[in-house]
């Protein structure tokens, strides 16, 4: 299964450098996030389509050793290897995909062409510590990139296209204009042989009642009912009609479907973005807002009915210290809401992910006779050795900072399970797999 390098690259990108933009740039820090969240596949794109070109694989390897990703909000701005790869990969394009991002997210054009090069610099950065790390030669970098071409498109966010930067999937991505053309030839052929087929079955039909109309003629020689003739022409005129519209149907049917084959070849997102307009708006989701959380008297910030509320009901109502065993307590797992890593790393969390484990250790100090146990996962995307690695590695890093924080004696262990307990599908979006990618933790004993 192909890496999906944009996972990895939005670990460089998350709320603290969002913020730090915002502020920098004098944004609001929704446009920030929806700008960066369009350029993102955009840049993908672009060095997708330029992996064959050796001066996109020196600006990776470059950009590796040159520390650009510990400094992005300052480093990227003015950097020779990002002004000079963009260039490569966008040309005279760059100004309307700037456009298209200040339109699409509300931020000024001369943020949207600040934030590009951020978004260049965390990707070529991401892309070359990754390559290193795994020891990838220039044509490693190349087959990495290349892996990423059937994806970005679809990742582009509803409103936004590879035509609304002027930059059509038959130009970026070989092959798919000439495939849609061949799809439409085929398609033309069969309709025009179906329509054929359908005229010669009328016509053969209409032979047929003429020389029935003879004879009936000749046999009833002036006599008889005029039903026993046109009775069966009725009929078979009512036949021809019926078979002439199903032709017309299935040319119109055909045409269609090539036609709805051609944009999703050109952009998946063009065809959702549509459905999306022709329909009613979907109701956002609730947000959830942190509330008190009583413990003991001591108010912890925390959801209604969230990690902190849950283990702490258990607590007092006795489950712990009824449960009989560990047996009856290795079912029910605890999920954190706010502790996030940072794409790819096992030793960074995100930030705000702190303060739900300063409650853990809360709730921990408050029911000193309560142990637990703490489990790291991952969606079902990667190599699954590589996944059981890091969500073993997230474990114990949780273990070893609740150890830190005094309670270490109540956690009887820590355990990765990678993409083991998994349930969505690794061809779903970031958005839906990231319910799979969580730590949690449940009493033991």
């Amino acid at each position: 299964m192909s890496l999906n390098v944009i996972d990895l690259i939005k670990g460089q990108l998350g709320p603290a450098l969002v913020s730090q933009a915002a502020s920098q740039f004098g944004e609001s820090e929704s446009g920030i996030s929806k700008a960066i969240g369009g350029l993102l596949p955009a840049v993908v794109g672009g060095l997708a389509n330029n992996a064959d070109k050796p001066g996109v694989v020196d600006a990776i390897t470059q950009a590796s050793s040159s520390g650009i990703l510990g400094n992005l909000l300052g480093g990227a701005s003015n950097n020779p290897i990002i002004s000079n790869l963009l260039s490569s990969i966008f040309g005279d394009k760059i100004s309307g995909l700037v456009n298209s991002i200040a339109s699409f997210s509300g931020v000024s054009n001369t943020t949207a062409g600040s934030l590009l090069n951020l978004v260049t610099g965390a990707t070529v950065g991401t892309v070359g510590k990754y390559a290193a790390d795994n020891n990838l030669g220039a044509s490693g970098i190349s087959s990495l990139l290349n892996d990423q071409k059937g994806i970005v498109s679809s990742l582009l966010p509803a409103g936004l296209s590879l035509a609304s930067f002027g930059l059509g999937a038959e130009n970026w991505f070989g092959q798919a204009k000439e495939t849609v053309s061949s799809v439409t030839s085929t398609a033309k052929d069969n309709i025009a042989e179906s329509v054929a087929t359908a005229r010669e079955n009328v016509s053969e039909g209409a032979r047929e009642v003429r020389e029935r109309f003879e004879n009936n003629n000749n046999n009833n020689q002036g006599g008889g009912s005029i039903w026993k003739w046109l009775l069966p022409l009725l009929l078979l005129i009512a036949a021809a009609y019926f078979l002439w519209k199903q032709c017309e149907k299935k040319q119109t049917t055909t045409t269609t479907t090539t036609t709805s084959d051609s944009a999703a070849t050109s952009s998946t997102t063009d065809t959702a973005a549509t459905t999306g307009t022709g329909t009613a708006t979907p109701a956002p989701a609730t947000a959830k807002t942190d509330e008190n959380i009583d413990l003991n008297g001591v108010m912890l910030k925390g959801y209604k009915g969230g990690m902190e509320d849950q283990m702490i009901s258990f607590l007092k109502s006795g489950g712990y210290k009824n449960a009989a065993d560990d047996a009856a307590l290795k079912d029910k797992w605890y999920d954190f809401d706010h502790v996030n890593f940072k794409m790819g790393s096992s030793t960074e969390l995100e930030a705000g992910s702190q303060g739900q484990l300063d409650n853990l250790v809360a709730i921990l100090k408050a029911f000193p006779d309560a142990k637990i146990k703490v489990g790291g996962y991952t969606d079902k995307t990667g190599n699954e050795a590589s996944n059981v690695k890091l969500s073993q590695a997230r474990a114990d890093y949780i273990k070893s900072a609740l150890a830190k924080a005094g309670v270490g004696g109540q956690v009887l262990g820590a355990e990765g399970y990678g993409s083991k307990f998994a349930k969505v599908d690794a061809k779903a979006s970031d958005a839906e797999r990231a319910a799979d990618r969580k730590m949690s933790v449940r009493f033991a004993k």
